[in-house]
C-alpha cells in the first residue's frame, strides 16, 4: 500500500466529464487491482476508489499518473463514453504465434487481459509444428468455424508419445487446458477456428503486423 500523501482533489461539479468508468474498464481489462494502480501512482487506495466512482476531481499531474499507469491516452477520457471497444472486420490486427502454413488474427482490443479471442486460417496439414508446447493460462476453448483441426497431447514433456488424439470436424468445439503440452494440425482441407484464451497471454502477442 502507498504512504504517499493523498493529493488534493476538488468535489466534481455536476458539469464535470465522467470519466471513473472509463478509469475502471481499463483497469480490470489488464488486470490491476486498485492497490496496483495505487501504488504506481503514488495515491492512496481509498482515493482510487473514489475516482473510478467521480466521487473526486483529480488534479491534472494525478490523472496524468493513473492514465500512464492503465496505458491509456489521458484525450481518450473525454471523448464520448463507447459501449465497447471496436474491432473492424477489415483491419484485424494479424499476429504472428508461429507455426506452419496458418495466419492468425487477433478479434479482442490489444489492451484486453481478461480474455483473448483469435482467429486462425490454417492451410491444409498446417498447425502448430511437429513440437508440442504449453501455455500459462487456465482454459483454451476453440471452435471450428470450417474444415477439421486435430489436436494432439504428450506426456509432461514437450516432444512426447501422443497420450490422447481429439479429432475436430466443422462445427465442433473442444475446451481444455493449454498448461498439458499439446500440439494442432489442420486436415487435408484446412480449418478456420476461433480459439479463446483465458486469461488472455501474460504478454502482448510477439508480433503484431498492421
Amino acid at each position: 500500500m502507498s504512504t504517499a500523501a493523498e493529493p488534493t482533489a476538488a468535489e466534481p461539479t455536476a458539469a464535470a466529464p465522467r470519466i471513473g468508468r472509463r478509469l475502471k474498464d481499463a483497469r480490470r481489462a489488464r488486470r490491476l487491482t486498485l492497490d496496483d494502480v495505487a501504488e504506481t501512482c503514488g495515491v492512496t487506495k481509498g482515493f482510487l476508489s473514489k475516482l473510478e466512482r467521480d466521487h473526486v476531481n483529480p488534479s491534472v499531474a494525478t490523472l496524468v499518473r493513473v492514465c500512464a499507469a492503465l496505458d491509456l491516452e489521458v484525450g481518450s477520457l473525454f471523448d464520448t463514453a463507447p459501449a465497447g471497444e471496436l474491432v473492424r472486420a477489415g483491419a484485424l490486427p494479424r499476429v504472428a504465434f508461429g507455426g506452419e502454413k496458418m495466419t492468425e488474427f487477433l478479434l479482442t482490443p490489444l489492451g484486453e487481459r481478461r480474455i483473448q479471442v483469435l482467429l486462425g486460417e490454417l492451410e491444409a496439414g498446417g498447425g502448430s509444428g511437429a513440437e508440442s508446447y504449453s501455455l500459462p493460462l487456465d482454459v483454451n476453448f476453440v471452435h471450428v468455424l470450417s474444415g477439421g483441426l486435430t489436436i494432439r497431447f504428450d506426456g509432461d514433456v514437450p516432444g512426447g508419445v501422443v497420450s490422447e488424439e481429439v479429432v475436430l470436424e466443422c462445427g465442433d468445439a473442444f475446451t481444455f487446458s493449454p498448461r498439458r503440452h499439446h500440439s494442432f494440425e489442420a486436415g487435408d482441407v484446412g480449418a478456420r477456428v476461433l480459439w479463446v484464451l483465458n486469461p488472455a497471454l501474460p504478454e502482448k502477442p510477439p508480433s503484431v503486423r498492421g
